[in-house]
């Protein structure tokens, strides 16, 4: 059995969150680099994640803050499922990418760092990922930068658009 371990993610987990939503904050300023957005479609966007769990590890938001699926319209699933898609041939392209893992936390509860603003997370993976350094030194190895891989991926999404 393999297990994804992430134990740096609990200085997340219990640090502060500042008020309001980030997803909406970040989408209303005019600075995509400064904020790794990849890319703004009409329903929803593209973000790099502040606390990857593998270098690339990218979600897709739809605009409306909403923490229930069921209140998204079929046309922003649509866009959703479509940016989903173009994220792993982006990730694939550029890193290399052997697998994926794609999901939404519903609910604090499921593991949703984030849950009244429903996002999914594509995390690539390669074989040999992980390693002892996690588990024992409760520090996760990230190869690149997360401006440097922004500046690969934005690439592709731009070709999209």
């Amino acid at each position: 059995m393999d297990k994804l371990w992430a134990p740096w993610r609990i200085e997340y987990i219990k640090s502060p969150k500042p008020e309001g939503c980030f997803f909406c904050q970040y989408i209303q300023e005019n600075d995509d680099r400064k904020r790794l957005i990849l890319h703004r479609g009409k329903k929803a966007f593209v973000i790099m994640n502040y606390y990857p769990y593998n270098n690339g590890h990218i979600m897709v938001v739809p605009y409306k803050h909403s923490s229930k699926l069921s209140d998204l319209d079929i046309d922003t699933k649509v866009e959703i499922m479509d940016l989903i898609d173009i994220g792993m041939e982006a990730l694939r392209e550029t890193l290399n990418a052997e697998g994926f893992n794609v999901g939404l936390n519903s609910g604090q509860i499921a593991g949703a760092g984030v849950d009244d603003h429903l996002h999914f997370h594509i995390v690539p993976r390669w074989s040999g990922d992980t390693n002892f350094m996690p588990v024992l030194g409760h520090t996760k190895v990230v190869s690149q930068g997360l401006r440097e891989t922004w500046e690969l991926l934005k690439k592709v999404f731009d070709r999209h658009s």
